[in-house]
């Protein structure tokens, strides 16, 4: 039993280590602070505390973990401990972030700003839709601005949770809030993206069941993905087959990401079929464009938040990881902001327009789905 550091370079060969079950007290891959026996050899009176430290040295600079390590099997250990990780400062101060988060706390502040100045914009212009244009803005629209809402008190709370973090050493209470604010962000993302996709609110004011089940399903299969992958990274490798526990909710949450692209397809196939369709063909030919164009937005946003962004994270320097959350804030604001585009209140929208006798096929094709499936 004993304590240990790792490079970050070194965790796959760790994570090998740690499948096969060695005791990675003694592997190549760490250096070895201190172990059981020399606290029991280093205090001689009972309650004595142990106090150690370590500084590691400017030419051996880099992201290290800190771990405790119990390769005595059918035993169990307790005890009460205090760990300050921290880097030295001018003037003596101590930064309790790792040279790779530094610029965090910034970085987050300012993309609290940017994401506030696009749900003010978006406001503002649903506000001068609705009064210049009735009948322009749709429900989906009032469900786009609460999502850039979300982001943006989201995005706050990692400000704010990296800069206590950076002075205290703690969170002080704000990774609960952003925990919260982050599940409901990715609850309200993927409902936005799959009614979208549907159709729902600006090719037809319903959902078939198809569509239903998705959301059904989805959804909170998304949630509880975003929850346990938060639980796993609180708890760390402690948890018995936390490895593998992370790889499943990893795919978990591409899974999901993946099945919302399934109703996005089926307005697609509706759409090309209907362009067949005389009389309407210009109008259905605008739409299924339109949408040809969401798919491949979707697609490129989920493999360059989800792969890309964590390739960067496990590749870059140890002082330039923040370079990776980055990439995935302005990547989301390149998404939101074509998507409100795309999708923006126009009345005389060819994209969004529906005239009666659509709707009235539409109603129809609903209702024959819901009879075939009862």
């Amino acid at each position: 039993m004993g304590f240990l550091i790792s490079f970050a370079k070194a965790d796959a060969e760790l994570e090998d280590e740690l499948a096969k079950g060695t005791c990675i007290l003694d592997s190549q891959y760490v250096k070895k602070l201190f172990t059981m026996q020399d606290i029991a050899d280093q205090t001689t009176e009972e309650g004595q505390d142990f106090v150690y430290s370590n500084t590691i040295a400017k030419d051996m600079a880099g992201q290290y973990s800190l771990y405790f390590v119990n390769c005595v099997e059918h035993s169990a250990v307790s005890f009460d401990i205090t760990v300050e990780l921290y880097n030295h400062m001018e003037g003596g101060k101590k930064d309790y972030l790792s040279a790779g988060e530094k610029p965090l706390p910034t970085l987050y502040f300012l993309c609290f700003c940017a994401f506030v100045a696009m749900g003010c914009a978006w406001a503002w212009n649903l506000h001068t839709s609705r009064n210049t244009q009735p009948g322009s803005v749709q429900k989906i629209h009032l469900l786009m601005l609460l999502l850039v809402m979300m982001k943006a008190l989201t995005v706050l709370c990692q400000a704010l949770m990296f800069h206590s973090r950076r002075v205290k050493g703690d969170a002080d209470g704000w990774n609960i809030a952003y925990y919260f604010f982050t599940s409901v962000r990715g609850l309200m993302l993927f409902t936005v993206v799959v009614l979208i996709g549907t159709g729902w609110s600006f090719l037809k004011p319903f959902l078939n069941e198809r569509e239903k089940n998705v959301l059904m399903i989805v959804i909170p299969m998304q949630v509880f993905a975003n929850i346990a992958t938060i639980v796993l990274d609180d708890n760390g490798v402690a948890l018995a087959g936390w490895l593998e526990w992370r790889d499943l909710f990893h795919l978990l949450d591409i899974a999901c990401c993946c099945a919302i692209l399934f109703p996005i397809v089926w307005s697609i196939k509706h759409l090309r079929e209907a362009a067949l369709t005389d009389g309407k063909k210009v109008r259905n030919m605008n739409k299924l464009i339109l949408f040809r164009q969401f798919y491949v937005m979707v697609v490129a946003y989920i493999y360059f938040t989800r792969i890309i962004v964590y390739l960067l994270k496990q590749t870059m320097a140890y002082n330039m990881t923040w370079l990776a959350d980055l990439a995935s804030e302005a990547a989301t604001m390149c998404f939101y902001c074509v998507t409100g585009y795309m999708f923006r209140p126009i009345p005389d929208n060819p994209y969004l327009h529906l005239n009666e006798d659509e709707l009235d096929e539409e109603s129809i094709e609903m209702y024959v789905e819901e009879g075939r499936s009862v």
